[in-house]
């Protein structure tokens, strides 16, 4: 196996950052004009497809994160208990208290807010008004499906080919050529 350019390199780092051959290819020096045909090109050749591939087992391994953790992960989120975020009276416990995984991206944002009674001095304090938005948990449940492929995620793209277009056409055409009303139709 050859050894890669130090641009060649650069791509291979580059195109770890966001898998985007194109814009790989731009920041590791190469013309933006044919960056999507030097990606094409430079994806192709054997030397530069092992480094991306042992470059990515090499920051799973320094990570922690695969597959297996990933879907360990969205099953953890997915089979998270609300109820976990309640205290036995029914109000939410401090956040200090919820668990890990809900504090690690099922709950996006919490906004607290206070309710007063009262103007002047005779304001006071009555409660607070609490807004959670959770994660899209379905979300996980898809991509767990697709991970394991199950093919009620399945996306189907329908392809009827040009036989079909060719027969809309055809039709388009003689809907045209019809005489329109009050016309007549002339016979050699």
């Amino acid at each position: 196996m050859s050894e890669l350019t130090a641009r060649q390199q650069r791509f291979v780092e580059e195109y770890l950052v966001d898998t985007v051959g194109a814009h790989a290819a731009i920041r590791a020096g190469f013309s933006p004009r044919r960056a999507k045909q030097t990606a094409y090109r430079l994806l192709k050749k054997p030397e530069i497809a092992a480094a991306i591939a042992e470059a990515k087992a090499e920051r799973s391994e320094r990570t922690k994160i695969d597959a297996d953790w990933l879907l360990t992960r969205l099953a953890a989120e997915a089979e998270a208990d609300l109820g976990d975020l309640y205290d036995e009276n029914g109000d939410f416990k401090p956040i200090k208290e919820w668990p890990a995984i809900w504090r690690q991206g099922l709950v996006t944002d919490v906004e607290i807010s206070a309710l007063y009674e009262g103007t002047g001095k005779e304001r006071r304090e009555i409660g607070h008004v609490k807004k959670v938005k959770f994660a899209e948990r379905l979300r996980r449940l898809e991509l767990i499906g697709k991970h394991i492929r199950i093919n009620a995620f399945k996306e189907i793209v329908e392809h009827k080919g040009l036989g079909a277009l060719a027969e809309r056409l055809e039709r388009a055409q003689r809907r045209n050529e019809t005489p329109e009303d009050g016309e007549a139709e002339q016979t050699p």
